[in-house]
């Protein structure tokens, strides 16, 4: 995301509709502010219209023209959420200028007990668009859009993540079920397993109860499902079965050649991280969401912890990519410093230091995969 408004397209509020896009999932509200009214208009439609709504727009457009004489603009805005960005690929193939909001950098009143309506939230998105595009500095983030390829090269990681919590909620049910007769519980994730099961005996000589064993019979089938995709999807994205672009197959493959990273955490943090294009150290720190969060005002002043307002999947790979980084690059400058900072400290001193080691470590990498720099003190592959 981008705070500036360096490159933003100052428009000319003469002859610019100014279009806020309030989504949910059973109705759509739209805000409008056309130049030949004084005043705002809002239109209610079904989740999902997009045809009523570039009819809408189309129509707005042509009785401005018709009244003003000469070509209308059109600028729209929507906040990133469920929606995710078919909305703005469609916009702007129709040719209409529509920026991804932040929602968490628009500000809003700060009451306790403050008023929350589509109808406000609107004339909110509306205003701050019109801030924006008047070249105000820093009043919104934009959020900005992978290409359809960058997006569905992410699928497969994230798949594979929801896989792994799958598996292990599915092996931690049937150890618990079987801990409620004090039975042993062995390796679940074992196909015969259920043949082993069936010699167990709890501590009176008894096998299962005939309901607990179905459960645990039917809980073991969902595992076993489970781990058969999670294997094919393995072998999907080690055959490279599925097309990656370019640029982010050849900085996975850089990746690779570091110790500590392997296929997995390449191909995680090249699509949820090295695919975009950073300016600068700063803002991929941010993006992680691993920037400090001071407070000072007049004689206060602490430390809030790190952000968190960026890619919570690339905060955590960050971090145990950091844990990773400590035992197979011991001689690295990175992993020589964070023993010298942490060396006689205690546990909650070294999650800490961790923290501030993967952000040190996302930079470096960064640098790596732009300049070709190496950590310092860093090893390679044979």
């Amino acid at each position: 995301m981008q705070a500036s408004t360096v490159d933003t397209p100052t428009a000319d509020y003469c002859v610019t509709i100014f279009v806020a896009i309030e989504l949910s999932q059973k109705s759509w509200l739209v805000t409008l502010h056309s130049p030949e009214r004084d005043r705002i208009s809002r239109h209610k439609l079904e989740g999902g219209d997009h045809a009523g709504l570039l009819a809408l727009i189309e129509k707005t457009r042509s009785r401005a023209e018709q009244k003003l004489g000469s070509a209308v603009r059109i600028a729209s805005c929507y906040e990133a959420g469920y929606d995710g960005f078919w909305l703005h690929r469609l916009l702007l193939a129709v040719g209409i200028m529509n920026f991804v909001f932040d929602a968490a950098s628009i500000p809003v009143e700060q009451r306790g007990r403050r008023a929350k309506t589509d109808r406000i939230d609107g004339e909110l998105l509306l205003r701050t668009l019109m801030a924006h595009l008047r070249g105000e500095p820093r009043v919104v983030r934009i959020v900005r859009v992978p290409t359809v390829e960058q997006e569905d090269a992410r699928r497969a990681s994230r798949e594979r993540e929801r896989l792994v919590k799958e598996q292990t909620a599915h092996s931690n049910r049937i150890k618990a079920l079987l801990r409620l007769q004090g039975m042993a519980v062995g390796y679940p994730r074992r196909r015969d397993w259920l043949h082993w099961l069936a010699q167990q005996r709890d501590w009176q000589g008894q096998p299962l109860s005939p309901h607990l064993l179905a459960e645990v019979t039917r809980e073991h089938a969902r595992l076993m499902l489970v781990r058969q995709q999670l294997a094919a999807l393995e072998q999907a994205q080690a055959a490279q079965v599925s097309p990656v672009p370019e640029a982010m197959a050849k900085r996975r493959d850089q990746l690779q050649r570091l110790k500590a990273l392997g296929p997995s955490f390449a191909t995680t943090l090249t699509s949820e991280l090295f695919y975009k294009d950073f300016d600068n150290r700063r803002q991929v720190a941010a993006y992680c969401g691993l920037p400090p969060s001071p407070w000072r005002s007049g004689g206060i002043d602490r430390e809030q912890g790190i952000s968190k307002a960026g890619n919570p999947r690339a905060r955590v790979k960050a971090i145990e990519l950091a844990w990773l980084w400590l035992r197979h690059q011991p001689e690295s400058e990175l992993s020589r410093w964070f023993n010298t900072r942490t060396a006689n400290a205690g546990k909650r001193a070294r999650r800490i230091a961790i923290v501030a080691l993967a952000r040190k470590l996302i930079v470096a990498l960064w640098r790596y995969l732009t300049t070709g720099l190496v950590p310092a003190g860093a090893t390679l592959k044979a």
